[in-house]
């Protein structure tokens, strides 16, 4: 069912399905750039871990979820560039019980140190007194925001779009902070047209990303978050099944499954220009989903 490309180490694969209207669909596997740091983590984190160093941070300090794929990510690029991590995690109440959760669990064994907070003040994280608290508690730190979305994150987002990607008509990605897009945005061909799927309820991603970048050729798909951020029902988890049959590719519930769910859905309803080729970018985040869809 697949056709494999491999352009700058990154491969990507063409979706043999008899799509209607001529459409050709491929996909970009950046979820197999780095076995622990998968897809538009490393891109965001790579520029950030490079700022880090060369201004002799020691330490790294980032927030997130219980089961937020960017900690993960975070904690294991520490380890293997040598800088320390901390990460603020929302909900005091799994202080006592992280052990049991294995995105935690992992960060923690790759060197992360947490700290807890309560959700009403996790809401406040970056404000300027909530900033020094934690400088007080930790001492000098660099920081990367949640989701890991800022400069240096966009930069490496930007590097997703290699050479020779000027054939596909759109480029589709899922969107959670907005950092992906915007660099798939800054190096995206005068003729083509972004198109972002947000995990998230809502279009205030819309300045988020503005605030990015300069070019209008993107648009977001507004119909596929099935709730909200983490939620999905049965009809995405049987799509993802499907998917993962016919193409041997694993998505997520979070963020992949609704990005090629819409696309899917975007075919049939024939909101892509005929005989017209679509990329999808496949950010990765699988951690934890390997055994759970089958």
């Amino acid at each position: 069912m697949l056709r494999v490309f491999t352009q700058d180490n990154v491969p990507t694969v063409k979706v043999e399905l008899p799509f209607a209207n001529g459409i050709e669909l491929f996909i970009r596997r950046e979820d197999l750039l780095h076995p622990e740091i998968s897809g538009n983590k490393f891109r965001k984190l790579k520029y950030n871990i490079e700022a880090a160093l060369a201004a002799n941070h020691k330490q790294l300090l980032t927030f997130g979820g219980a089961y937020s794929n960017h900690i993960a990510a975070t904690a294991a690029a520490g380890r293997l560039f040598g800088i320390e991590t901390i990460g603020v995690i929302r909900g005091e109440e799994i202080e006592q019980v992280y052990q049991e959760n294995p995105t935690l669990r992992k960060a923690e064994e790759d060197g992360m140190r947490f700290k807890f907070v309560t959700r009403t003040a996790y809401r406040t994280k970056e404000s300027p007194a909530f900033l020094a608290d934690l400088q007080r508690e930790f001492g000098d730190f660099y920081l990367v925001p949640e989701g890991g979305t800022n400069r240096e994150a966009v930069r490496g987002t930007e590097e997703i779009i290699q050479h020779g990607d000027e054939q596909y008509d759109y480029i589709c990605c899922a969107v959670g902070t907005g950092g992906t897009i915007a660099g798939i945005i800054n190096r995206s061909f005068p003729h083509q047209k972004v198109i972002g799927f947000p995990a998230l309820k809502g279009d205030f991603l819309t300045e988020a990303i503005a605030q990015h970048t300069q070019k209008e050729n993107w648009t977001l798909a507004l119909a596929y978050h099935f709730g909200g951020y983490a939620k999905y029902n049965a009809d995405l988890l049987r799509f993802i099944s499907e998917f993962k049959r016919n193409t041997g590719i694993l998505l997520d519930p979070i963020y992949t499954g609704k990005l090629l769910f819409g696309i899917f859905d975007w075919i049939e309803l024939h909101q892509f220009t005929k005989n017209s080729k679509v990329l999808a970018i496949h950010t990765g985040g699988l951690q934890g989903w390997n055994e759970k869809i089958k």
